[in-house]
């Protein structure tokens, strides 16, 4: 067959497969079941064209368009099964090694969280009045003294509410500390340092008050990993801060950049995460667990997820190439 002949039989089906393509866009599911089926066939017979062309014609000019076109229709023939694999493994095993890639960040993401925790808890047990001039009013349930045997005087709708707050709040430092990396890690320190006093504050005020035994069972079953979830943001936007403040070689633009797109990936990777903690808020917090089993379901929580972290597994695959960034 000549070239003639072979491009004047094979162009029509190109041109309806780059028709296709077109409506496609990047996104298979766009095409209607007909057309997807349709998309598979033709991508078949382009690209048993395009080999018998790089034999028979390949320095002709059509080769080269075919190729292009052959190119992108595999991206939709197997972006689908692609985008499955790679997230599946991402989750599984990249975005652990992601965050094992900064210890030294991801250790004063934790100091900017709990050391005001800790510091703020003593000052408000020992100075209750002052400390709860400071403290938001959203949490004055788990602050005020209880009648004996009422446990907190919460209604359990009411209890669902407060650690319904509870969870939002950490949501919201979790995007916060995130997000914050673009301000050369300010932002990002000054939400973790914020939070640690917030909860340091309301943990100290609950425990003076008598109400310690409700705080650990209305805030640890979900509380623990959602802080876990915090510490990892905080650590991901001081990456990207980090970044601003020294790029090290090479440009600061492209530098931030790299680092964006893992601190990105880390904030993928928490969402999930995130979910869980939630669930926990709504279907097992509520059931009264008592301090015991709280503490069993938010401390085995928590540790399954620092298991994850600490624990690399053979095979594992290396975390996309980024230059090291110092932790000092």
């Amino acid at each position: 067959m000549n070239l003639e002949r072979f491009l004047r039989t094979r162009e029509p089906a190109w041109n309806e497969l780059a028709q296709i393509v077109a409506e496609a866009r990047t996104r298979p599911d766009r095409l209607p079941p007909a057309r997807l089926l349709r998309l598979g066939a033709l991508y078949r017979a382009a690209a048993a064209d395009l080999a018998y062309a790089r034999r028979r014609f390949p320095a002709d000019p059509a080769v080269a368009t075919l190729e292009e076109l052959v190119g992108r229709a595999r991206h939709l023939v197997y972006a689908s099964e692609r985008r499955s694999e790679r997230l599946w493994g991402f989750l599984a095993h990249g975005y652990w090694a992601r965050i094992r890639e900064r210890p030294a960040l991801l250790a004063i993401s934790a100091l900017l969280l709990f050391v005001p925790a800790g510091l703020a808890a003593l000052w408000a047990h020992g100075d209750p009045a002052d400390a709860a001039q400071v403290m938001p009013g959203r949490f004055d349930g788990l602050t005020e003294p209880r009648t004996e045997g009422t446990d907190l005087g919460l209604t359990a709708g009411e209890a669902g509410t407060f650690s319904a707050r509870i969870f939002t709040n950490n949501i919201q430092v979790t995007f916060v500390a995130f997000a914050g990396g673009m301000t050369a890690g300010l932002a990002t320190a000054a939400a973790l340092v914020f939070n640690g006093l917030v909860l340091g504050v309301v943990a100290g005020l609950a425990v003076q008050a008598g109400n310690g035994s409700p705080l650990v069972q209305l805030v640890v079953p979900h509380g623990l990993l959602e802080l876990s979830c915090i510490v990892v943001a905080g650590a991901a936007g001081l990456r990207m801060g980090w970044a601003l403040v020294d790029p090290g070689r090479g440009p600061r633009g492209e530098r931030l950049v790299q680092e964006a797109r893992a601190a990105a990936e880390l904030a993928l990777g928490t969402a999930p995460w995130l979910v869980v903690a939630g669930l926990v808020e709504g279907f097992v917090t509520p059931e009264g667990l008592g301090v015991g089993g709280a503490m069993a379901a938010g401390v085995g929580l928590a540790a399954a997820y620092w298991a994850l972290v600490c624990l690399p597994r053979r095979g594992d695959p290396a975390a996309p190439a980024v230059t090291p960034v110092p932790a000092t």
